[in-house]
């Protein structure tokens, strides 16, 4: 059966099928899902089209016509747009060449479509698993926005799938904005903590050492007062990647328990003092912490030995005032 053949079977079963909804309305996706099987099989009979009724129950496509494949979607809302499967397709048929949708809308006026996968297929919902979402009707694709077929996208391995995901995603933040997910993994080796915890609560060791990691991530925090959001990377960083929510980020750095905790006179520049403070903690954060912080945060891959110079490098521009690497970090320069 040619590609040609095939959809214009799809015409016919999409066809007696929105007739058959605008009668009885469909009320479940298992239900529909089983007629259009039955429909797909009875108007392809002259093709000797033979349908699984029983597929695993994770398989995609959901219906399998030799090298064709259909992923029936159903709503009873009054829209043409849906989640799809996981970008990953673990468990896609392997015979399945051309995937294709058949959508039931029962919202509203009732109404069966068809459409090709890869020209309906419009966005990406990151979240544990990253899966498609897709319309009937879109105008472009996500395939289009990432510049790949989506053939051409299937048959990568996971590490370039989440490559192009990770991409995309970047590409469709606000400013202020980050993504919680680093890895191009399908199942990253770092993972958001379900609970949230607040700053204020945690031990003081701790403490120390998120201050230090987003002190390095973050060399805007040394700026004047005047400048906007400065901290605002700070507790994305915090709440993103840790967990831990921080009321006021400021206090981080300008507060007195910060700024006085090895030397308790007063006076000074407290954001100099907070960092002088925390050195040896950041020399460490700088050698741990995985490189793609550094490429999310900073813009660019730095290796661990050279990060607390590039660090300095960067808080330079940023001050006014005073010279951090006049003054920071001048014994594990020596």
């Amino acid at each position: 059966m040619t590609t040609e053949q095939f959809e214009s079977l799809l015409d016919s079963v999409v066809a007696q099928l929105t007739e058959e909804s605008k009668q009885n309305l469909f009320t479940t996706s298992k239900d529909f899902e089983n007629r259009v099987r039955e429909v797909l099989e009875q108007i392809g009979v002259e093709h000797e089209i033979a349908v699984d009724y029983n597929p695993h129950p994770y398989i995609f496509p959901d219906i399998a016509v030799g090298e064709f494949g259909v992923e029936v979607k159903f709503t009873a809302k009054d829209t043409w747009r849906s989640v799809a499967n996981s970008v990953f397709e673990t468990f896609r048929n392997q015979q399945v060449i051309y995937v294709y949708v058949i959508f039931g809308k029962m919202g509203g006026v009732p109404e069966v479509k068809w459409a090709r996968y890869d020209d309906c297929v419009i966005h990406v919902r990151t979240s544990h698993v990253p899966r498609f979402e897709l319309e009937i009707g879109a105008t472009s694709s996500l395939f289009d926005q990432m510049k790949i077929s989506y053939e051409d996208f299937s048959r990568l391995p996971i590490e370039k799938k989440m490559g192009y995901i990770r991409d995309y995603a970047k590409g469709r933040l606000k400013d202020g904005e980050r993504l919680w997910w680093l890895e191009e993994k399908a199942e990253p080796e770092h993972t958001l903590p379900i609970q949230v915890r607040l700053y204020i609560d945690l031990p003081p060791e701790e403490k120390t050492k998120l201050r230090a990691e987003a002190t390095l991530l973050c060399p805007k925090v040394v700026a004047g007062s005047r400048v906007k959001n400065k901290y605002n990377d700070v507790a994305m960083y915090l709440l993103t990647y840790h967990g831990v929510l921080v009321s006021q980020a400021r206090d981080l750095f300008s507060a007195g328990s910060v700024a006085h905790r090895e030397d308790k006179t007063r006076g000074g520049i407290y954001i100099q003092r907070a960092i002088k403070a925390i050195e040896n903690e950041m020399v460490a954060a700088s050698l741990r912490m995985e490189d793609a912080l550094f490429i999310e945060y900073w813009g660019e891959s730095v290796p661990p030995e050279q990060r607390i110079n590039k660090w300095l490098e960067k808080a330079d521009k940023y001050v006014a005032g005073w010279v951090p690497s006049e003054t920071l970090f001048l014994s594990s320069r020596n």
